[in-house]
């Protein structure tokens, strides 16, 4: 195969990207924009050897699950990579992706993957989901200020205030501000000439109170007229607070660590089931509540709680598992590397009125492996979990944090993955280790990506 021929491919599955799938005589290419079932011409872009990528032309035999797409700019986009797929094919393809790692990397055979894995948790309405979203704020080539989100892979900005993912709310907010701007003459950020004021536009929305929250991120110490602002924002309602971030390094990282509020509360406040957060502009929160509730809920089933357990909850964030967990044990016990986001959690365990629950800083990789090491050498004993949950980034757990999960010899394990390839080598270490995988399910907790998050359950031999 080579580079610029043109090329008809069937297209069999999806990559982790959201590029289409197909063979050539063998040869496997990726095709931006290709759903499964798709048969299309393409072109080939780049060429490898046992591998290519190719730019999709037109669609000669549209996939029966080729649905019309809901947002204008979802191909340009780099948010919603299966958008046109329709709802009941993406939570298809996310089911065979799990099983697919778990088959292929964890070493689990389809017999005993048939016996534990159970549907998937899918949503009544997959769009307009997402409790925060995070637009940038640049010129077009005409030097007019516009919003949106970055095309893939670059910091092309693509105008869109009508996310099909965000909450409706968030295009009246940006509409003030952008008209704010243009009114007041602000100035958007250039990434090139690093000028400008405004950077990013963070709103976050409180699905069970109504509360939002915008943060603006500004190249600078001060807003100026920000009154102006904050009088029109201020009047939508359920509007709580209003603060700046400053972020004046050349970065990708979006938010500054300096907040400033302008006006209202640096927080808003929401609730999964029944416990209650304060959220700030910095504090992780996942982004869809209604999923998330369904999430914790299996966490907490799998966790069968009877009130007398010790739990070790691991990457807990602001506390969204641990809180969840402490209403039905005796003592949880929460790591998390951020130093701000214990302190959330130690607050929302203090405005909840939960006691059974101590927070620690540090990497779960380290605290965990140093507290077994101390305990044994204070009590003479090893220390002990009934129930250990862990609740990793991407990359999964390290391999020292296993070896230590596995010397507290808890009697289940609840795996939270964001990725169910790392998930599937986590298993396979902790199933030559002395436990078994009793139950596994999917939550479509991202519907229109490619992504998916796993609840597991694993038992002590």
């Amino acid at each position: 195969m080579e580079k610029n021929e043109k090329l008809v491919i069937k297209i069999e599955d999806i990559g982790v990207n959201g590029e289409g799938i197909g063979k050539v005589d063998g040869y496997t290419l990726f095709v931006k924009d290709a759903l499964i079932g798709d048969t299309v011409e393409a072109v080939i872009t780049k060429a490898k050897k046992n591998y290519g990528y190719a730019k999709m032309l037109k669609v000669l035999e549209p996939s029966p699950h080729r649905v019309e797409k809901r947002c204008p700019v979802a191909r340009q986009c780099g948010g919603c990579q299966i958008q046109e797929l329709s709802y009941e094919a993406q939570l298809d393809f996310k089911t065979k992706k799990v099983y697919g790692n778990l088959e292929r990397i964890g070493g689990f055979s389809p017999e005993f993957l048939d016996s534990v894995m159970e549907p998937i948790c899918g949503m009544e309405n997959p769009f307009n989901y997402r409790n925060k979203a995070q637009f940038p704020i640049g010129t077009d080539k005409e030097g007019n200020i516009v919003t949106g989100f970055y095309a893939g892979r670059t910091h092309q900005i693509i105008p869109n205030m009508e996310c099909a993912l965000g909450v409706e709310v968030n295009q009246e907010i940006l509409k003030i501000i952008v008209d704010f701007m243009n009114e007041n003459h602000i100035s958007a950020y250039d990434e090139t000439t690093q000028r400008g004021l405004v950077r990013h536009v963070l709103i976050r929305y409180g699905f069970k109170t109504g509360e939002i929250m915008v943060c603006l991120v500004i190249n600078g110490d001060k807003f100026p007229k920000s009154e102006k602002l904050v009088d029109k924002l201020s009047q939508i309602e359920g509007m709580t607070s209003i603060t700046y971030s400053v972020n004046r390094e050349n970065t990708n990282v979006i938010m500054g660590k300096e907040i400033g509020i302008l006006w209202g509360q640096g927080y808003i406040t929401d609730y999964i089931g029944n416990v209650k957060y304060q959220i700030s502009p910095l504090s992780f929160f996942q982004v869809n509540p209604v999923q998330t509730e369904k999430l914790y809920g299996l966490a907490l089933e799998y966790a069968g709680l009877e009130g007398n357990e010790t739990v070790w909850d691991l990457y807990c964030g602001i506390g969204t598992i641990s809180l969840f967990l402490a209403q039905k044990a005796k003592k949880v016990y929460g790591v998390e590397i951020i130093p701000q986001a214990i302190d959330d959690a130690r607050n929302n365990a203090k405005i909840n009125g939960i006691e059974n629950a101590e927070f620690f800083v540090g990497k779960a990789e380290e605290v965990l492996p140093e507290y077994y090491a101390q305990y044994e050498k204070e009590h003479g004993e090893k220390a002990y979990a009934d129930v250990i949950v862990v609740d990793p980034p991407r990359k999964g757990c390290d391999e020292t944090l296993l070896h230590t999960m596995v010397k507290m010899q808890p009697e289940r394990i609840v795996y939270v993955s964001c990725d169910s390839a790392t998930l599937a080598r986590d298993l396979k270490y902790l199933c030559e280790n002395g436990y078994e995988v009793k139950r596994v399910r999917p939550v479509d907790q991202f519907p229109s990506t490619v992504h998916t998050e796993v609840a597991c359950l694993l038992q002590k031999n």
